[in-house]
């Protein structure tokens, strides 16, 4: 092969093992530990990156036809997730740094060590870390002009956290002030210091009296790093559990990391779930014991909550009695801001829920829940109570609880046991584990492409279908 050819090969093989190393990063918030450490199928690292490299090692000569097989089975691969690249500007500029200096490393090795020595790990590695300090001084940039954007604004902060049901509580909250103020919410599931400065910088408007932010974390420090940042004057801390257990080795590294959010030097007042073990203090108020009575049918949820020595009727048209609680924070931190209790009232009977969220739909005489953005133990086993008294057929679609130990999904699969007649599995992470624990019907789908086929051939009229959690594809 001409030294043009292999130089042209050798180019596009760095190129597509950058793809697949920018995808992971992508999945996994831009950090390599996670990648190396913590992946949910480290077996993609050997198919679409040991054994390419290996094989141009062993293969040089062959590298263009390599290259061929390498590219289809990228795109192969890339079809079949849900979460598939996309090319935001930090993705554009690593592909930009790799070419360059794949290019100048090559033609270092020709000009000084013979043509027959190629580097491919050399490019790969020095444009992570040069894409990383180029990050972090652009960041740096965006951190400065964020920070003069809010000083300018002046809006009061409200930072809200939790191990499940953070973005619940923030869209709760918006509903519950948006009449009353000029009120934005971080969007969607941005939670991260670095997506919340963004949004700042691009969405935050001038006009904006509260801003309503959502904090969190896969590691100590994640929210004191948010919370240093804002110096949020409202706190909400909702309930937490054993989620994301996987990277904080303990519930007491969780409960730490939610508390970072109290380490605001302008806080006024914090809302706190009462089980979660903090000193007392005049600035929080404490939310478990004042909330009585609750009934949660497939209508609704209704409950009393105790303001100010009184118990006040509230009914959310919502699924599932933890949202008893999640508006009960909302409603408690509306009351600090002025918000009198009857408004409040008519308000929750207003609410509208987070799409995936315990959402009710009815098609062909089967009943649908979506609850596929419920991740976490004790959520999931509530969506099951609820369902429980169905007295039709049911029939649960889950990957199970990622990012949770064993234990964890050995009692959610007792739980389903008790209440469904038909799981679907649609996550390899967990499949053996409660294919070995359930005892009722189970099916493994490989390829949740077919996951519509397969409900049309195995549920029928009349059927109850609950999407308990999801998770894509790659896992």
């Amino acid at each position: 092969m001409s030294q043009f050819l292999h130089f042209v090969g050798h180019l596009v093989l760095v190129l597509l093992l950058g793809y697949y190393l920018i995808q992971n990063l992508q999945w996994y918030d831009y950090r390599l530990k996670r990648i190396i450490f913590h992946h949910h199928n480290p077996f993609f690292h050997i198919l679409f990156f040991l054994v390419p490299l290996f094989a141009y090692f062993a293969l040089r000569e062959y590298v263009l036809i390599l290259d061929l097989f390498y590219g289809v089975g990228l795109y192969w691969w890339q079809r079949k997730i849900d979460k598939r690249l996309v090319f935001t500007p930090r993705v554009v500029r690593f592909f930009l740094i790799l070419l360059v200096l794949t290019l100048i490393i090559d033609l270092l090795f020709m000009a000084k060590f013979n043509y027959k020595v190629f580097s491919t790990l050399i490019p790969l590695a020095f444009a992570l870390l040069v894409s990383n300090l180029v990050e972090q001084f652009l960041f740096t940039i965006y951190k400065k002009e964020a920070f003069a954007k809010l000083k300018e604004i002046n809006p009061t902060i409200v930072g809200i956290t939790a191990s499940y049901g953070k973005t619940s509580i923030k869209n709760f909250l918006y509903q519950l002030l948006k009449e009353r103020f000029e009120v934005y919410k971080t969007p969607r599931s941005v939670n991260t210091l670095k997506g919340i400065v963004k949004d700042i910088n691009t969405q935050l408007p001038s006009s904006t009296q509260i801003y309503i932010v959502e904090a969190g974390a896969r590691e100590r420090g994640d929210i004191f790093a948010i919370t240093k940042f804002l110096q949020p004057h409202y706190a909400i801390i909702g309930k937490i559990g054993a989620q994301h257990l996987e990277y904080f080795k303990s519930l007491e590294n969780i409960v730490l990391t939610k508390l970072e959010l109290l380490s605001s030097n302008r806080l006024k007042k914090a809302i706190i779930w009462e089980g979660i073990k903090v000193k007392d203090n005049p600035k929080f108020i404490k939310v478990g014991h004042n909330i009585k009575n609750v009934k949660a049918t497939l209508d609704g949820v209704s409950w009393e909550l105790e303001i100010e020595g009184k118990n006040y009727p509230f009914f959310a048209p919502l699924l599932g009695e933890f949202n008893a609680l999640n508006i009960s924070l909302a409603i408690l931190l509306a009351r600090e801001l002025g918000i009198e209790v009857s408004f409040l009232q008519q308000k929750v009977k207003e609410l509208k829920g987070v799409k995936h969220r315990l959402e009710k739909i009815e098609v062909g005489g089967k009943i649908i829940i979506d609850d596929s953005y419920n991740g976490n133990l004790e959520g999931m086993k509530a969506s099951y109570k609820l369902v429980s008294s169905y007295s039709g057929r049911k029939v649960i679609v889950t990957p199970g609880i990622v990012e949770s130990g064993e234990k964890i999904n050995i009692e959610l699969a007792k739980a389903i046991d008790e209440v469904f007649d038909l799981a679907i599995i649609t996550a390899k992470v967990n499949k053996d584990i409660l294919l070995k624990n359930l005892s009722i019907p189970t099916i493994f789908l490989e390829d949740k492409s077919k996951l519509q086929e397969l409900l049309a051939k195995e549920t029928k009229e009349g059927d109850l279908i609950l999407f308990s959690n999801d998770a894509p594809s790659f896992l």
